[in-house]
């Protein structure tokens, strides 16, 4: 159970990382790049929309992917003791 769970917050980590990264590039809609973000939108909004309606941004930056992103990984390594670094 643990290490499938842990495996899991690896994922979703790599995830909001992919997500992350593709953000930074234009994508034209129709392309298969743009249903890949368009899955990883429908992946990761429903946690990330919470987390922005209490942590504001910065800027132009948004805290809140990062707040996950830290969150995901102090519950990986403090709360579950999961080997290994990030993924």
């Amino acid at each position: 159970m643990k290490s499938a769970l842990c495996t899991l917050l690896g994922i979703y980590m790599l995830v909001l990382l992919m997500r992350a990264v593709m953000s930074w590039f234009p994508i034209r809609p129709g392309t298969p790049f743009a249903t890949i973000y368009r899955v990883l939108l429908d992946v990761t909004e429903p946690v990330l929309t919470p987390l922005r309606r209490v942590i504001p941004p910065a800027g132009m930056f948004d805290l809140s992917f990062l707040v996950l992103f830290i969150g995901i990984e102090i519950v990986r390594t403090a709360v579950l003791r999961c080997p290994g670094a990030l993924f």
